[in-house]
């Protein structure tokens, strides 16, 4: 576990999502706000199925990797969620998304997390980040856009916008 001091003040611990977290995480999401679910999931979706936080849960550490944020006063309570999982049709590839409770926007986790998650990927022989993410969504673009030491390969298509990085090791970004 590694604890990271956030702008607010605040700090959270990122650790590994366990698959006995299926509770915290549903819980997580349904604190999301519509914008925030929508965001993340690129459709309306108020709550998470039974077969969702299934899957959502049912990580191996290597080609379905996620990391949760815990407030330090709060370690049962999910605040963020970063993850890849690899794609099939080429190992060195992974679809990634992060998503941070609306309490927790704003204060450089997203950023910590995408470092934490980068690196992670590296020692997992992963080496490029895909992505599908809301044309509109503008802090997602400039958290892509400054993570990664070469310039992100973007694709429109009217409301979303297809994401291409190379991965590299990454300073720490700092929160």
């Amino acid at each position: 576990m590694e604890t990271i001091h956030l702008r607010s003040g605040r700090a959270v611990r990122v650790r590994a999502l366990r698959r006995d977290d299926r509770e915290r995480l549903t819980a997580a999401y349904s604190r999301l706000s519509p914008e925030s679910q929508y965001r993340r999931f690129l459709t309306v979706k108020p709550r998470l199925s039974q077969q969702d936080a299934t899957y959502l849960v049912d990580v191996d550490g290597d080609d379905h990797m996620a990391l949760v944020a815990t407030p330090l006063d709060q370690p049962e309570r999910i605040v963020a969620v970063a993850r890849f999982v690899r794609l099939r049709e080429n190992p060195r590839a992974a679809e990634f998304s992060i998503v941070i409770g609306d309490e927790f926007q704003g204060q450089g986790l997203g950023s910590a997390l995408m470092a934490r998650l980068i690196d992670t990927a590296l020692e997992r022989g992963v080496d490029r980040f895909v992505a599908t993410v809301l044309a509109d969504n503008l802090a997602a673009h400039a958290l892509i856009n400054r993570s990664v030491p070469t310039a992100p390969r973007w694709e429109h298509f009217g409301a979303v916008d297809e994401v291409e990085m190379r991965l590299g090791p990454v300073a720490a970004l700092a929160a």
